[in-house]
């Protein structure tokens, strides 16, 4: 029996069929457009979505036989607006989670609403990219459309919602639309009034691996799949991206080095930190994690390298970087070059290199540029552990975790062995997971988790680089503080 993994992402949508065992049999991505009709605006239409799994599923199936296909998941973008009227019909091109539109709605929501209150509502305070907002400005700026809805959901929901009919989201999805009362896996109250969000609108809450249908006869014709194919609730990008990497239960961590950096951290319990640094969300697995998003990870090195050095050996810019000068380097890189989401949540930081003189090489300021990401990501670890999580290890995976020394790098600031798994396959491996225990072949969330992570190395930090690193990070720690005020003046320049 096999079972298809959907990951729906911001430029393409990505089909994986895995079978019982876990292995990859095959994949195929269909791309679609990504508009931008207003600087800070991202839309797609929703309608692509499902044209691309109307192409690609059939393409994913060719030569099989499809009475062997049990299950699909779907995991994908989150916060993301879908906006249907009384007919079902779009209303209007979704507002995605990199959209920036709604600064204004944003600063109402935490200054006017605040902070503290949007916190005990949903365990989260309001970021642009939220869904929250996104409906704010729609009902400020486009009141006849605002007007039309009669159902709200978000991307992945809209193709589950194609796929059966049937108007769902799970809770690690819907955490991210600031309407979730988080703690409490339902919808907000109090939240819906705010944005005057009427409870008809919401879908049925599910957890992540929960059957919500099987498909709809039209859509298992246009398919070509059997009517009888179990759909599952699905899950957030991140989160179902966890299930794949071994992410499940109290103290779990997950590191993922990509053009953005995410520190995923699962717990058994409910947790928020006061100054609500990291975001407080559902879990997949039925518990919960708390995450941190810094916006710039492995586009740092892209843009040292690129667009400032103007060079592409990224290996033998770190083959120059020498053993005996980890830990030592006097050169220090703040890695804020779009602002920062967490801990921090500034959008005026910018990056800095600090500690230059007349002997600095450029191996130098690579080398600081590595750690500058490394040592903001343990920003948002040490919040977790602020908060009594203990945290042994990590799995670790993105493009950033392919560079050997990055990895030993990282190891040694977070102080904690690093798993790099051997299928990092993101959010559609982990929807597909789900599936499989939607459909009864293993079950929980943790099971399947289990049977299915294997680790192809671990990087074990060296107790002498951890204590020079420590030494490092104190330093590290004080350079943002002390920059806040200027970032923030020439923010507003």
């Amino acid at each position: 029996m096999v079972y298809i993994g959907v990951d729906l992402g911001t430029s393409a949508c990505k089909f994986l069929l895995v079978d019982e065992t876990g292995r990859v049999c095959r994949q195929v991505t269909q791309e679609y457009p990504l508009r931008f009709p207003h600087p800070g605006w991202s839309e797609q239409d929703p309608g692509d979505w499902w044209s691309a799994c109307l192409a690609g599923i059939p393409r994913l199936l060719e030569g099989l036989d499809p009475a062997t296909v049990q299950g699909i998941g779907v995991g994908g973008q989150m916060h993301g607006l879908v906006a249907l009227d009384a007919a079902d019909r779009v209303v209007r091109p979704a507002i995605l989670w990199n959209d920036s539109r709604t600064a204004a709605q944003t600063d109402y929501l935490n200054e006017t609403i605040g902070r503290d209150l949007l916190s005990r509502c949903t365990g989260n305070i309001a970021f642009a990219g939220f869904t929250a907002p996104k409906l704010l400005w729609m009902r400020e700026n486009e009141p006849e459309l605002y007007a039309s809805i009669r159902r709200i959901m978000l991307p992945k929901d809209y193709l589950v919602y194609r796929l059966t009919g049937v108007h769902a989201t799970d809770y690690s999805d819907a955490s991210g639309m600031l309407l979730l009362d988080v703690e409490h896996k339902c919808w907000s109250r109090r939240m819906c009034e705010i944005c005057g969000v009427q409870p008809e609108w919401l879908a049925a809450l599910y957890e992540s691996w929960q059957p919500v249908g099987t498909l709809l006869p039209e859509a298992a014709r246009a398919l070509g799949l059997p009517g009888t194919v179990t759909v599952c609730a699905g899950a957030g990008d991140n989160a179902a991206a966890a299930i794949g990497t071994g992410t499940v239960g109290e103290g779990r961590c997950n590191i993922s080095l990509g053009t953005s950096g995410t520190v995923f951290i699962s717990s058994d319990t409910f947790r928020v930190d006061p100054n609500n640094a990291l975001h407080a969300f559902a879990h997949a697995d039925g518990g919960f994690h708390l995450m941190g998003c810094m916006l710039s990870a492995a586009s740092c090195n892209k843009w040292w390298m690129e667009d400032i050095l103007q060079d592409s050996d990224y290996a033998a810019a770190q083959a120059a970087i020498r053993p005996e000068k980890l830990g030592r380097n006097h050169v220090y890189y703040l890695p804020y070059l779009m602002g920062e989401r967490s801990p921090i949540n500034d959008v005026n930081a910018r990056a800095t290199f600090l500690g230059m003189t007349m002997d600095t090489t450029r191996a130098d300021m690579t080398q600081a540029m590595l750690e500058g990401v490394a040592f903001a990501l343990r920003d948002s670890i040490e919040v977790a552990r602020s908060l009594g999580l203990a945290i042994p290890r990590s799995t670790l995976c993105g493009g950033g975790s392919k560079s050997p020394l990055w990895r030993t790098v990282l190891a040694n600031v977070l102080g904690i062995p690093l798993d790099l798994p051997v299928t990092e396959q993101g959010p559609g491996y982990g929807a597909a997971l789900l599936a499989m225990v939607a459909c009864g072949r293993y079950a929980d969330v943790a099971e399947v988790s289990r049977a299915m992570l294997k680790i192809r190395e671990t990087v074990e930090p060296d107790p002498a680089l951890i204590a020079l690193y420590e030494a490092r990070y104190a330093e590290f720690r004080q350079i943002y503080p002390a920059c806040k005020d200027l970032f923030a003046r020439l923010g507003r320049a």
